[in-house]
């Protein structure tokens, strides 16, 4: 089979019937993707209801790490779903195989897991318990940062496109700017700056806290903001703040955890070791779970019935997730994450001094913000031309998810850990050829 294929024009005829549908049925509150309606995929290629052919460079937006419908993975859900799907809090074997399996291969502080259904419920959990734990109700999150979309995870939240309209938000929350490096709110350069959004941090006490901060909470590159990659030594020096405070240190990995960035977890690049670690998205590759994995000092503050939840740690979820951990050690996926991922950096290096729009490339493993900008010298978003490119990128095969960042002109990049080499190049192939015919 040809990859990609497209047949008919897009959407074709199937794909508009069913965007018509969900237009009429489904509330315009989902994010604004180019017009695929997928029917099947596997591994990273999509077919949509008309027979297009795709090359994904979504991952069902950074989930499916395995690559979709890996079959040694639907074969445990399938079988999974003739035995027993759901026990609530009653232990079963999945779940508690799981539990050890994260605890085993996670930071050696990390003791308890502790298995849920979503991100955000993953990242509410950690800061309840970081509140119960501490007897402190103040939390600091940063400018830029995602970590869900109810309400406590909306309000450590920093981007108003989650918030608008929904306040007012849970009190309690202190916010800092992140480490922007290519658009320094204050304007200065690293490394000459000496992190002075991390010296920040001091003043943000001073200024707002009541006296009393429990936790700080952050990803470890910031997703939505634009794939905000901090640079150099500024996670240990923020981990290293929080312990000189004894604030403890939540680290968002529901995005960067299981091979994405070249390491299983994101925080093995800086050496760091989180009080409490929040996962999801790629540990079910598919199946919705999450898990808070933490120190037992600060889990064991919980007694029976404060926190539970109806289908988390479901047998059929944890089975998935177990299989997905598997495939992942079996198929050496971390490793060539951070093997393709070093191949198309250096693609998207020499993209970027060709062409004027490309103000800026970050990348770990196999994901990449590239932002799209007028020129170089002003740095003006541009964030027409970043979705032209997305339009045009899917009208030839290569299925991207919708522009992020501040001003919306970040391309985001992120394939199933398992695309090929060759793949992988032609869908760069494309995407240069998008930016090339914008460029003249």
């Amino acid at each position: 089979m040809a990859v990609p294929n497209i047949k008919t024009e897009l959407p074709g005829p199937n794909a508009r019937k069913y965007i018509e549908m969900s237009r009429q049925y489904e509330p315009n509150s989902m994010s604004d993707q180019v017009p695929a309606v997928w029917q099947s995929a596997k591994g990273v290629v999509v077919e949509d209801v008309d027979g297009n052919v795709f090359i994904d460079f979504t991952s069902g937006v950074l989930v499916t790490n395995i690559g979709h419908c890996h079959p040694k993975h639907v074969a445990a859900i399938q079988e999974q779903a003739a035995e027993v799907m759901n026990s609530y809090d009653f232990v079963n074997p999945w779940r508690a195989k799981l539990a050890k399996k994260l605890v085993e291969i996670t930071a050696p502080n990390l003791n308890k897991a502790f298995i849920l259904t979503t991100g955000a419920e993953a990242t509410e959990s950690a800061i309840k318990v970081a509140r119960r734990y501490t007897g402190k109700y103040e939390i600091i999150s940063f400018h830029g940062a995602f970590h869900g979309r109810t309400y406590m995870a909306m309000s450590v939240g920093g981007k108003q496109g989650v918030k608008r309209h929904f306040g007012p938000m849970v009190p309690g929350v202190l916010q800092a700017p992140f480490c922007y490096c290519y658009r320094c709110v204050y304007e200065q350069k690293y490394p000459e700056c000496n992190f002075t959004c991390l010296r920040y941090l001091d003043h943000l006490l001073e200024t707002q806290s009541t006296g009393s901060v429990g936790a700080l909470i952050t990803e470890s590159y910031q997703g939505g903001a634009g794939s905000i990659i901090p640079p150099g030594d500024y996670m240990q020096r923020l981990k290293q703040w929080c312990e000189e405070r004894g604030i403890l240190f939540i680290l968002d990995e529901v995005q960067s955890s299981f091979g994405r960035t070249g390491k299983m977890f994101a925080y093995e690049h800086w050496g760091i070791q989180p009080n409490l670690l929040c996962l999801g998205k790629g540990i079910g590759s598919g199946v919705p779970i999450s898990a808070l994995l933490g120190e037992s000092r600060i889990l064991d503050v919980l007694e029976p019935g404060s926190m539970s939840s109806t289908n988390g740690g479901n047998p059929l979820c944890s089975r998935a997730a177990l299989t997905s951990i598997e495939i992942m050690e079996e198929e050496n996926l971390v490793a060539k994450s951070e093997d393709l991922g070093n191949k198309m950096l250096a693609r998207l290096n020499d993209m970027m001094k060709k062409y004027e729009m490309i103000g800026d490339v970050r990348s770990m493993g196999l994901v990449a913000g590239v932002e799209i900008v007028c020129d170089k010298a002003s740095k003006q978003p541009d964030a027409v031309a970043t979705r032209k490119i997305v339009q045009e990128a899917f009208k030839k095969g290569l299925i991207m998810i919708a522009p992020i960042g501040f001003h919306g002109n970040v391309i985001r990049i992120a394939p199933p850990l398992v695309i090929s080499e060759e793949l992988l190049m032609k869908a760069l192939d494309i995407m240069e050829e998008c930016v090339s015919e914008l460029s003249e």
